[in-house]
Parts: structure tokens; sequence; C-alpha cells
């Protein structure tokens, strides 16, 4: 029995001992979590990273294509057209640089010790060859002999004397201010005639800059249908200032385009409508025909305040015969000489007041799109005798 003791005694002591190791390893204490916890709570590695062996393909990462930006078009800055007065003095050096010759030689003439009857007809052909007219010429020999008959015509004197005979010649009592304004709330309308080749397109456009530099909103009526040429001319100048123009299908009918400029400016209220009209002299008939609908046209619903005749005046006597038949078709109130400069014919003034009844508004000496100013009769004399 005591064998049998022993055997159970060395089992109890042996389950004790196994008990005891197997609590110990149950209550190990398990590594800190840091704030934030998750499932791998161990740091990178600061070694080197394991290689990866060659044999396993590696994906590169590809980056996404983005778009570029679509840009934004940009519209071209607007022109901003010069004043009344640098326009006056840029004009009036030229007209005295292209027209001074006419001038001295009148000068040098009645500068002379004696005036005898050929001096006298010396004066006459230069004052004839400058497209006065006959009957002008004679009116200021006539009054050039009656002054300068006393005095022998000194120099001095001669000057004074032919200033004050050419600038009443010229008129300067005539009414030069051009009519942009309407009645009523309603703009000016402005319609522009003239032969194809004369500048009448461009005189729009630089019509329509003077009026923006003096702070005047403007509407343009490519009525000139006939002219593809044109009506993408007009355009041009008016994308120059930001002046919206009007204009319709190539070879449509120019009244409905000039109604339909002046509809609109009547619309948004600008201050200004200036129309362009075709130029065509093949028949004569049909031309007063066609500027007398426009006008009609236009009047259902504003006043046409202004009628501007364009003409070249290099082409002498035949301005003059253009200038008749315009006035035959329309009411010219007012006249555009344009390429002034480079030529000796500035007594074309003269003469196509003299043939219309109409002051000479507005002169242009140059291509430039700010080559065009109001005429002052004292400014272009003095510019002719520099």
């Amino acid at each position: 029995m005591e064998w049998l003791y022993l055997v159970i005694g060395i089992a109890v002591v042996a389950l004790a001992a196994v008990v005891g190791l197997v609590t110990s390893r149950g209550r190990r204490t398990p590594p800190e979590v840091p704030p934030g916890g998750g499932t791998d709570v161990l740091a990178p590695p600061t070694e080197a990273p394991t290689q990866v062996p060659t044999d396993t393909p590696t994906e590169t990462p590809t980056e996404t294509p983005t778009e570029a930006p679509v840009a934004e078009p940009v519209a071209p800055p607007l022109d901003r057209p010069e004043g009344t007065r640098s326009r006056l003095v840029r004009l009036r050096e030229r007209l005295a640089g292209s027209q001074g010759g006419f001038g001295r030689g009148l000068l040098a003439l009645l500068s002379r010790d004696r005036l005898d009857e050929d001096t006298w007809e010396s004066i006459e052909d230069v004052l004839l060859t400058a497209d006065i007219g006959v009957a002008p010429t004679q009116q200021v020999v006539d009054n050039l002999r009656t002054r300068l008959r006393v005095d022998g015509g000194a120099a001095a004197d001669a000057r004074t004397v032919l200033r004050e005979e050419l600038v009443a010649l010229v008129d300067p009592d005539m009414d030069r201010r051009l009519q942009v304004s309407g009645a009523d709330g309603k703009p000016g309308v402005v319609l522009v005639v003239g032969v194809n080749g004369a500048g009448k397109t461009t005189t729009v456009g630089k019509i329509a800059r003077i009026l923006v530099a003096e702070e005047r909103s403007v509407t343009l009526g490519a009525a000139d249908t006939f002219r593809a040429a044109a009506v993408d001319q007009l355009a041009t100048w008016g994308e120059r200032v930001g002046v919206e123009v009007v204009r319709g299908a190539e070879g449509s009918d120019p009244a409905s385009v000039a109604f339909e400029a002046v509809r609109t400016g009547v619309e948004q209220q600008v201050d200004t409508v200036i129309v362009d009209t075709a130029g065509r002299l093949q028949n004569k008939q049909g031309l007063m025909d066609e500027l007398g609908k426009v006008k009609r046209v236009i009047e259902k619903q504003a006043e046409v305040t202004e009628v501007l005749l364009v003409l070249d005046a290099t082409t002498g006597q035949n301005g003059l015969i253009q200038a008749r038949v315009f006035r035959e078709a329309v009411d010219v109130t007012g006249i555009v000489l344009t390429k002034l400069d480079g030529s000796a014919k500035g007594g074309i003034v003269v003469a196509v007041q003299r043939e219309l009844g109409v002051p000479v508004k507005l002169v242009g000496l140059g291509e430039g799109p700010d080559d065009l100013a109001p005429f002052s009769a004292e400014a272009f004399v003095d510019a002719l005798l520099g």
C-alpha cells in the first residue's frame, strides 16, 4: 500500500507543476499599441527594402493623362483713336508739305517788283492748275489787282492780301459741323455716298473712329452689298474700335440692310448710325432710284441727319461731274475730300463747294486710320501758304 501512496503523491506534484507553467504563459503582457491603432503597429523598416526576385514581373505605375486646359479666346485690344486736336496738327503739316508749292508759287509771283500782265497771267495759270475753277480764279485775280495796285505788292502785304482772298474764297462762314445727333432720343443717321474707289468705305470707318474718340456709341450699316470686299473691310474697321457692323448676304437689297442697321441703332439707343452705300455710276437713273429708296426706308425709323458725298481730290473736274450726279440722286449736305495729299489740286475745295453749294466738312490726307479731320478754311489756307 505504501508504494501506491508514493506513486499518487508523485503524480499530484507533477500535475501541479504543469498547471503552473500553463498559467504563467497565459498571462504574457501584450505589446503596447500606439494611439490610433491599426492592424500594423510596426514602424517601417529603416534597412534597405528586400529585393524583389528578378523573375517576378513588376508593374510600372502609369500616370493618368490630364487634358490641357482649353484657352479662352482673347479678344484683340481695341484701338484708341486720336483726338481732333492731334489730327488737325498732323494733317496741317501734311497739307503744307503736299500743297506748299501752290502757295509758294503764288507768293513768288505777287512779290515781284513789277506786277505786269505776264505776271497776272501766270497767277491765273497757277490758280487754274490747282482746280479752283475759271470763275473763282477770275474773282481772286481781280481782287488782288485792286488791293495790290496802291503799294505795288510789297512781300508782307502780298502774303496778307492773298491769305485773306483765299480764305474768303473757301468761305469760312459755311457750317461745317457734322450732324450726327438725332431728335426724340433716336440716333443720328449719316448716309455716306460716292463712287467706288474714292475711299467711301474707308471714310465710313474713319468717321466711326472720330465719333468713338469723342465717346459716342456707333453702329455701322454695310449696305454696299454688291462688293463683298467692302463689307469685310467695314467689318474690320468696326472690330478695331468695338463698333457693331450690321451686314446682309452678298447681293441682298441695300435698303433692307440700311433698315436693319437703323433698327438696331434705335433698339440699342446708340448715338449715331453710319450707312455705307453702293457707288455704281453705270446707270444714273438706277443710282438715283437706289439711293432714294435707301433714304426713304431709313426715314421710316429715324431721320437722315447727314448725307456725305465722298470725292477723290485727285480726280479734278471728274469729281465735279460725280458731284452733280449725286446731287440729283440725293440731298447732299456735306463733302468729304479724300487723297488730298500728294496732289497740288487743293482748289477742288473751292470748285466743289461752288458746284453743290454745300461745305467740305472732312478732309483726308493719308492712308492711316486717323488721317481724317474736320475741315477748317483758315487752317487749309495757312497750310497752302506754308
